[in-house]
């Protein structure tokens, strides 16, 4: 019966040769991009998915490795697959595991049919990367597996401009009795026998997004989030790289889930030294039940190559996103210069205090105010982390005739040496509700908790179980009634706690989805309020939320030396425009150091969003005499940090003079941030390197005026002298003669 398929389809397949983008001769599949080829083919015995190349450029298939076929592994435990399944001799991780209606768990998805679409089908109910006809290109290719009654499609949309690959797949149920996704990897793809090593993200609240290189050694190098959300331990990437690349040289393969979830990601080399990539949910989370007649989708995932290093990858990554992920009317827009209420009154506020602040920030020229947590809660008013959240009502006792007049208030300042008025922006946390509120007290079963084991608190607060629907409709109409009650341009959207009492595995699923739910209503309502994701930092900055969100909170460490740290691993997916970070008082609050507020202030705007987290009030005569400088900076770098490319120079693990440098998308302009973390006597800071620069064109710089040719820069550096001291910074201008 396959074999009788497979030739009809065949013959239908010539009529889709020519496309550029992905070419189908018969059924041998080749998706192109500028600088990069993924080759995959219909094995004619099998009717598996056979995968034959990632990486760069090439235009043949060539016959499989020769492999011992005695002993136990031979068949499909010596092919490298596109698509696994369990039980049928492949004795490695499966992408896709189904407890069938009988109960039996073994698959055999075969080849049916194929189609090529110009542009890129969007994902019901999902974030996903998009296209228009030109920039990308979709195949879809059909499954079945004859026992089960169960088909699969697998799409595969290519950017060729970025060398990026969007893979997801849907599974539908046509049998009459229910079957359960166990385990789902969106992106799979096996490689060849080479040496590998995975870049990995690993982290924790305020240290977010430090990294680890281990080599691909025989067995699973894994790890996964089980918090419910992406979170701060791990995030849903990870980069392959060759044992030789370096940040501007050799092989780089990255892999990004486009999911706000619980997530696993999987680098498995098997006896004969292949290696399996699994990217997709994680299976402590799954157990996902579909009805007959019913589908399921995955999340998608988006797999990148470079030729020229992990900081190739990263731009990829970053025009990808910004121009084919991130919706919001702000993705490409300069960001306002911000305040935030938080560090410098915490929960002590009320209307008085807060516009007094509001007008402290006016003489900074601050251009949007943001009143932070405890503005909100009449029966449990929320004057501590204990009381009010869900409550989600203007507190009576701090602001008497609501928000409307406060927010008129505030919006009467002018900012400084603008005619603008002065924005308001404010916090919440609909996701969350304390024990002590109105809303716990009338629906305590809408918390996550699993029958009658004790509901654990984490900061005070439990979790809305966002996947029912009638939470679901309570937050977007709680929210809405919030933003039509005063002139809100900016929302703050906290989470503060991961998800413990899970009663099924399949509740963060569909948690998710909820989520995604009320967030798209909401943006698709309100497209003009510049929205930030936050969870107690970069507890869920992810792809997934980055669709509907042009910025995210990186991390509630404002120490600005390990932020440094922090803002470059997360560069290593995310741009920096997507990033926010803000100069806060010292000693820091969490680390106690004290940093000169320049070098704060170059840390911060190197974010596409940039403010202050502090008392004005408080700032020293020599800070406040420095700051006006570092808020024109800010606005002058902001244009290159939102549309730039952006270059890792050094790295402060590394390197004791760490430097990132933007370049504008023409070439024309370049600004670079050099640090000094320890101040020694000797040895001498080495000379930066710059990249990214017209090799043959000629450049100013304004630290020595020199004008110098590109080449110069990029292959002799600048020689930076800073001052003395620890925690030095120099911000220089590069412009194009």
């Amino acid at each position: 019966m396959f074999l009788k398929r497979f030739y009809v389809v065949t013959l239908l397949a010539g009529a889709v040769l020519g496309q550029d983008a992905i070419m189908a001769t018969g059924t041998n599949f080749t998706l192109t991009g500028d600088a990069m080829s993924y080759l995959f083919h219909v094995d004619h015995a099998s009717g598996d998915l056979i995968g034959d190349h990632f990486g760069g450029p090439t235009s043949d298939f060539t016959p499989p490795a020769s492999i011992f076929s005695g002993g136990w592994h031979d068949a499909l435990s010596n092919a490298r697959r596109e698509f696994p399944d369990i039980g049928r001799s492949d004795f490695r991780l499966p992408a896709i595991h189904i407890e069938h209606a009988d109960g039996d768990t073994v698959s055999a998805f075969l080849y049916q049919s194929h189609e090529i679409v110009q542009g890129k089908p969007s994902l019901p109910g999902l974030p996903a990367t998009y296209g228009e006809v030109g920039n990308v290109t979709t195949l879809i290719v059909q499954l079945y597996d004859n026992v089960s009654d169960v088909s699969a499609a697998l799409s595969y949309s290519i950017f060729p401009q970025y060398n990026a690959i969007a893979r997801s797949f849907s599974i539908r149920n046509n049998g009459s009795g229910d079957i359960v996704i166990d385990r789902a990897s969106s992106f799979s793809t096996d490689f060849p026998n080479v040496d590998l090593e995975m870049i990995e993200p690993h982290g924790d609240w305020a240290h977010e997004f430090q990294t680890v290189k281990r080599k691909v050694e025989y067995g699973e190098t894994t790890f996964r989030s089980s918090e419910g959300y992406s979170s701060h331990l791990h995030n849903p990437f990870f980069a392959l790289v060759s044992p030789t690349t370096t940040e501007a040289t050799g092989e780089a393969w990255g892999f990004s889930l486009i999911w706000t979830g619980s997530f696993a990601a999987t680098a498995e080399r098997f006896s004969n030294g292949y290696v399996r990539v699994l990217m997709g949910l994680n299976p402590l989370h799954t157990n996902i039940r579909v009805a007959p007649g019913a589908s399921f989708q995955s999340p998608e995932a988006v797999g990148i190559y470079s030729s020229q290093g992990v900081g190739g990858m990263s731009r990829s990554f970053h025009d990808l996103y910004r121009n084919h992920l991130s919706r919001s009317k702000f993705t490409h827009e300069t960001r306002p210069i911000l305040l935030n209420s938080w560090e410098g009154l915490g929960f002590d506020i009320n209307e008085t205090s807060l516009v007094t602040l509001a007008g402290e920030a006016e003489d900074l020229g601050v251009q949007l105010f943001v009143n932070d947590d405890g503005w909100f809660g009449t029966t449990y008013p929320r004057n501590n982390d204990t009381l009010g959240l869900g409550d989600w009502t203007p507190n009576p006792a701090k602001f008497p005739d609501g928000l409307q007049p406060y927010v008129a208030a505030i919006n009467k300042i002018t900012v400084l040496n603008e005619t603008s008025a002065l924005q308001f922006g404010i916090w919440v946390e609909p996701e969350m509700v304390n024990p002590n509120s109105t809303l716990y007290t009338e629906h305590p079963e809408w918390v996550l908790h699993a029958g009658k084991h004790q509901r654990t608190l984490t900061r005070n607060q439990l979790v809305l179980n966002v996947g029912l629907p009638e939470v679901q409709d309570f937050i977007i109409s709680t929210v809405s009634r919030i933003l039509d009650s005063a002139n809100i341009q900016y929302v703050k959207w906290d989470n503060n706690r991961g998800m413990h009492e899970l009663s099924r595995p399949a509740d963060d699923y569909t948690y998710i989805l909820g989520l995604y739910r009320v967030i798209d209503n909401l943006t698709t309502r309100y497209p003009d309020v510049l929205w930030e994701g936050c969870a107690s930092g970069g507890g869920r900055f992810d792809p997934g939320l980055l669709h509907y969100w042009p910025q995210h909170w990186t991390s509630d460490n404002t120490d600005a030396a390990n932020r440094l740290t922090i803002q470059m691993g997360t560069s290593l997916v995310y741009p920096p425009s997507a990033m926010g970070c803000h100069i806060s008082a010292i000693p820091n609050g969490l680390t106690h150091r004290n940093i000169s507020i320049e070098y704060r202030g170059h840390v911060a705007m190197m974010c596409g969003s940039f403010g202050l987290e502090l008392n004005p009030s408080e700032l020293s005569p020599e800070e406040a005499d420095v700051v006006p400088g570092i808020m024109a900076q800010a606005k002058r770098v902001n244009p290159m940090v939102i549309s730039g490319n952006f270059y890792r120079l050094r790295h402060p693990d590394s390197s004791n003079w760490p430097g990132v440098q933007f370049v504008s998308a023409d070439k024309a302009s370049s600004v670079v941030f050099a640090f000094q973390q320890q101040y020694v006597v000797k040895p001498a800071a080495p000379p930066l390197r710059l990249q990214g620069l017209d090799a043959g064109a000629r450049y100013r710089n304004d630290l020595d005026n020199g004008t110098y040719s590109g080449a110069t820069y990029m292959n002799g550096g600048l020689n930076i002298a800073f001052p003395m001291g620890d925690y030095q910074s120099t911000l220089i201008w590069l412009e194009r003669q």
